[in-house]
């Protein structure tokens, strides 16, 4: 058995989570496949993929194989290309996976730069706010906020988000503006709940120079961004955005930013990979044009002091300008037609 090539089999396998398709990829019959991945699993003495009729996942040996070939093989492509041509473009499929309103708002409306800049690389956007599993899932690398948690990744902070606390104008008619963290007690919060935990996630304000969380009264809980963002525009409550995907709001009115003097500690983001992918040329090539991408904004980069409105723009002129009612009433009128 040519032990090189039933490993790029079996990650093709992965990668593609079915054997027809991981056939289809490498040009290869599918019984070929199936045989390869069979005497892997012999020579191992393991079981590395648990099968159904309809997908095919990791088993915990797997994973870990699967961890150690992809660290082999992207070891000796990079030796290899370093050796063919220094100068070789990055290359190859790239699976990523971000939040849905950086994905909708700041990556996608960027992404005929990436594509001129690296026409090698075919791009795998998958855009959603859940916890990825990377290696299970097959996936090169994430955009998320927060510290890192999980010490088996590698983490580049690319930028940090501001936060504000905010309410429409019809609800601070109804209810009254708050003028200290205390008043938050009479008033009404619309909550976002973590996807992973399902936990309410509180509030934070930063009062002399230490982080204070508040637990705002509130009926009403959302996991999606957007529909964070539509329910305060309606003002069913108030919310804790973030600064750059309210701005729109806030500069037309609808929106009206409040305790301007205890705002949110700002959240770090990251591009985060396993470590054993740190040398992928395409890996890196995404994370530099995503640093590059958060340092053109100071919206993005925790430089809030050098924003000027109207001027200072995120350059994404017309998803950020377009009002989450609109963005939603696209996106139902796109699904029925199917």
């Amino acid at each position: 058995m040519d032990r090189f090539q039933a490993m790029k089999v079996y990650l093709a396998v992965v990668d593609a989570r079915s054997f027809s398709r991981a056939a289809d990829n490498l040009g290869l019959p599918r019984a070929t496949v199936t045989t390869t991945i069979q005497g892997l699993e012999n020579l191992l003495r393991v079981r590395l993929l648990n099968r159904t009729t309809r997908s095919v996942s990791l088993t915990p040996d797997g994973a870990a194989y699967y961890e150690r070939c992809a660290r082999l093989l992207g070891d000796l492509e990079e030796m290899e290309a370093a050796f063919r041509d220094v100068a070789q473009r990055p290359q190859g499929r790239l699976r990523i996976d971000v939040p849905t309103i950086i994905g909708r708002l700041i990556l996608i409306p960027k992404l005929c730069e990436f594509r001129q800049r690296y026409p090698d690389i075919d791009l795998v956007i998958g855009m959603s706010d859940r916890p990825v599993d990377l290696v299970q899932e097959a996936v090169d690398c994430v955009i998320r906020g927060g510290e890192l948690i999980d010490s088996t990744l590698v983490a580049r902070r690319i930028g940090s988000i501001s936060f504000v606390t905010c309410g429409a104008p019809a609800y601070f008619e109804r209810c009254g503006t708050p003028q200290t963290l205390e008043d938050l007690d009479a008033h009404q919060a619309v909550h976002y709940f973590s996807a992973r935990t399902g936990r309410i996630i509180d509030w934070d304000h930063v009062v002399d120079g230490q982080l204070q969380h508040v637990k705002v009264p509130g009926s009403i809980a959302v996991n999606d961004a957007e529909a964070y963002m539509a329910l305060a525009l309606q003002g069913f409550g108030l919310v804790q955005a973030a600064r750059f995907m309210a701005l729109p709001y806030l500069e037309r009115g609808e929106l009206v930013e409040i305790l301007p003097q205890w705002r949110p500690e700002p959240l770090p983001i990251s591009v985060l990979y396993p470590q054993n992918r740190h040398l992928s040329p395409k890996v890196r090539a995404f994370s530099d044009w995503a640093a590059e991408l958060f340092a053109q904004c100071p919206l993005l980069s925790g430089r809030d002091e050098e924003y000027v409105p109207g001027v200072c723009s995120l350059g994404i002129d017309p998803p950020a300008n377009a009002s989450v009612r609109d963005l939603i009433e696209q996106r139902n009128l796109a699904e029925s037609a199917f």
